[in-house]
């Protein structure tokens, strides 16, 4: 499993990999990527942009031009930032695909290989149905001795893996699909993906 402190790290960089920021923006844009379960703190991320100023992975910026009371730092990357960004992108083992890290690997899936991004597609598929199959051997075990809400609630988690599945087989096949055609990055699934 990702430590979060990697997971920040991860989504810094593809952030900054994108332009400079200041940290009110980092903070807003880290919380729209980690969704309303994970919202993360100042607490959080300026521990964390220390430790990349630190490894020399990001830099502080002072934008000329504009004179305030106090000056509002701005992050880029550094060359070093975007040679980490590329080989934490291009990992495939198991922390790829899990919950922590997965969406935010997702996000910045366009500045990964084709090849890279079936693998984490795929092991994110076949973890999501190990986990489905374990929760319907376990609703199936227990509906009789639950009651009626407790078993709704696991029926809700089975449809909801469900759907994330199917979703990450359109997205599977639409990267096969524009592998054999030549083309640099899939179409768009007609699904919707799932709420995470």
């Amino acid at each position: 499993m990702a430590r979060r402190g990697d997971t920040i790290e991860l989504a810094v960089l593809g952030l900054l990999h994108e332009g400079p920021m200041h940290g009110y923006e980092l903070r807003k844009r880290l919380n729209l990527m980690l969704g309303w379960g994970r919202l993360l703190s100042y607490g959080s991320l300026y521990p964390a942009l220390k430790k990349m100023l630190r490894g020399n992975l990001i830099e502080e910026v002072v934008p000329s031009g504009v004179q305030t009371r106090r000056q509002r730092i701005v992050y880029q990357v550094t060359e070093l930032g975007t040679e980490e960004f590329s080989r934490l992108m291009s990992e495939v083992g198991p922390a790829a695909w899990e919950d922590d890290n997965f969406d935010i690997r997702f996000r910045f899936f366009s500045s990964t290989d084709m090849e890279i991004r079936l693998r984490v597609l795929e092991g994110r598929r076949s973890r999501l149905q190990e986990r489905l199959d374990r929760v319907q051997r376990e609703l199936s075990m227990t509906q009789k001795e639950v009651d009626r809400y407790a078993t709704e609630l696991q029926r809700h988690g089975v449809e909801s893996v469900e759907r994330e599945v199917r979703w990450l087989s359109d997205l599977i096949n639409a990267e096969r699909g524009a592998q054999g055609h030549g083309t640099a990055s899939p179409e768009t699934p007609t699904s919707s993906a799932p709420s995470t």
